[in-house]
């Protein structure tokens, strides 16, 4: 209750400074704003406040396609482990979610972990579910570490991809550039990110089989 008081709070304070124009004004003319870009994507993985794909198109409205996917993928994988191991390894039982709904979720993602392998993971990842309470389910429970790692970005990176894509054509529209060759380039890649999203389910479960 109280993230959320804060927050309401900041929008009301700083409400112009978060339209989309200067918040990208504000990221480019610090030199410093690509780590804290990344330390407000941590935190938030802790959270899922503001969620993921949120900060995907904030990424890449403000620092373009290439490095904006870059820097949110790492800051989705940095913030995703670090869940992980706050309950794997350092205090289960207090970063667990409790009560019947927490107890229900667990159940609902073991359900839909279809094993526990990288493909299981990642195909748990591919589906729209809320981040930091996967992130904390996955961490009790059984999936090594090297296959959280390797199944959570592979499922993550299609949606990653297309959402900041979205942001560069905000920020392509905000700016008035409507120029074919360059809306063509981020056109192409939300396309192949949305195909691969589509694909790679079939693609893993066949892989599983073999």
């Amino acid at each position: 209750m109280a993230l959320v008081i804060g927050l309401a709070l900041l929008v009301r304070a700083y409400g112009p400074d978060l339209q989309p124009e200067r918040l990208k004004e504000l990221l480019t003319s610090n030199a410093w704003a690509p780590l804290i870009f990344l330390a407000v994507h941590i935190a938030a993985s802790l959270t899922n406040i503001p969620p993921r794909l949120v900060l995907a198109w904030v990424a890449g409205y403000a620092f373009g396609l290439w490095f904006g996917i870059a820097l949110s993928l790492a800051g989705a994988m940095v913030g995703s482990i670090a869940c992980f191991a706050l309950v794997r390894y350092l205090h289960r039982g207090f970063f667990t979610l409790e009560g019947k709904r927490g107890h229900a979720w667990l159940e609902m993602v073991k359900k839909r972990l279809e094993d526990s392998s990288w493909r299981g993971v990642a195909l748990l990842r591919l589906m729209p579910l809320p981040g930091a309470p996967t992130n904390y389910a996955l961490g009790v429970l059984p999936v090594s570490f090297g296959n959280y790692v390797w199944g959570t970005l592979l499922g993550i990176l299609p949606s990653t991809v297309f959402v900041a894509d979205l942001g560069v054509a905000g920020n392509q529209t905000q700016s008035g550039s409507f120029g074919f060759m360059d809306l063509l380039e981020p056109m192409l890649i939300g396309i192949a990110a949305i195909a691969l999203s589509i694909a790679l389910p079939w693609l893993l479960r066949l892989l599983r089989k073999r």
